[in-house]
């Protein structure tokens, strides 16, 4: 048993303007059955009631309190400000519009206790929309890959997901799911903050690669909120998402060799986002220029020298215009 002050698990809530979710956010954590938490509420200078709405948790002695005096602009700012507070073993960044089942720590905090080489644990999440409703499972998006992998529990090998799954797509679809050694966490160097929307991401391909084990619920535990304020639907509408995906991808082929499912469906992956992203209206032409840029990073070889084939695809959709592309890329 951990000692009294030093508690087994640190609950960060970063919020910016979600009073509208706060309470149903922070009660779900309060009623954990797992009751060994602090519970660490951030506010990123919210032009809403959520520091009202915060202030009011504020005689809880499990509760800390911290508003920023600025804007600090990133969700994964919030997110090491909030495991450098953290004095807990684990950390679970509870997202401030999502909630949680009661049992969701009852359920991690053993798989992590019993699995000292585990780096993190996650379980199923539902999605819920902004009025409470059901919609089904998060992990659809991810059927194309394997649509049995996330219906059940698993443990994997953290490199080897790097191989299969996270080369190419986030398959740790929600924050709040997660329960993390923050040992580890800042081993890694915490979260990327240059990233807007895929810090997430890149934080746990991160710390797969150390090599230790993931462990996964398939049990829904997990309430994911999707709206259209979400920091996903905003990027999305900008073409960020599609430059970020690139950077990521860029860096995690820097660190491992994918497997041949996982380059074809990289391949493919990356044709079917940056294509119709660089020919769009609506985005920026930073963010297609940004987006060109990791294309020719990843792979700037001719296509029958190519180190990762899978990429003629793209080529092949773009081939029109792929060589003044290769050829403003070098400038």
């Amino acid at each position: 048993m951990a000692p009294s002050n030093m508690p087994t698990v640190s609950v960060i809530v970063p919020n910016y303007n979600h009073a509208r979710f706060l309470r149903k956010r922070i009660d779900s954590v309060l009623q954990q059955t797992f009751q060994d938490f602090e519970l660490i509420l951030l506010d990123d200078c919210s032009t809403d009631d959520s520091r009202s709405i915060l202030s009011s948790y504020a005689g809880d002695p499990r509760i800390r309190i911290e508003f920023n005096d600025a804007n600090s602009g990133s969700t994964f700012k919030q997110w090491n400000k909030g495991v450098r507070l953290a004095r807990g073993k684990y950390v679970w960044i509870a997202e401030s519009d999502d909630y949680a089942d009661e049992r969701l720590l009852e359920t991690l905090v053993p798989l992590l206790d019993t699995e000292p080489g585990a780096v993190f644990a996650y379980c199923r999440s539902w999605r819920v929309s902004a009025d409470d409703q059901l919609d089904g499972f998060q992990d659809a998006y991810l059927a194309d890959l394997d649509p049995q992998k996330w219906t059940a529990a698993f443990w994997a090998d953290g490199r080897e997901e790097c191989r299969r799954y996270l080369v190419h797509r986030n398959t740790v679809l929600s924050a709040s799911s997660v329960l993390f050694r923050r040992e580890v966490y800042g081993r890694v160097g915490g979260a990327d903050e240059s990233l807007v929307l895929c810090g997430d991401w890149k934080t746990w391909a991160s710390m797969a690669l150390t090599g230790g084990k993931i462990g996964y619920v398939g049990e829904p535990l997990n309430y994911y909120r999707f709206h259209d304020m979400s920091v996903t639907a905003r990027s999305q509408r900008l073409g960020l998402e599609q430059v970020e995906y690139l950077c990521v991808v860029r860096w995690v082929l820097s660190q491992v060799t994918p497997t041949k499912f996982a380059l074809e469906k990289l391949g493919k992956s990356l044709a079917n986002i940056w294509v119709p992203t660089a020919m769009s209206t609506h985005v920026p032409f930073a963010s297609k220029r940004a987006m060109l840029k990791s294309i020719w990073d990843i792979d700037p070889h001719p296509i029958r020298n190519s180190v990762h084939p899978a990429l003629a695809t793209i080529r092949r959709k773009f081939s029109r215009h792929w060589n003044s592309v290769c050829a403003r890329m070098k400038t």
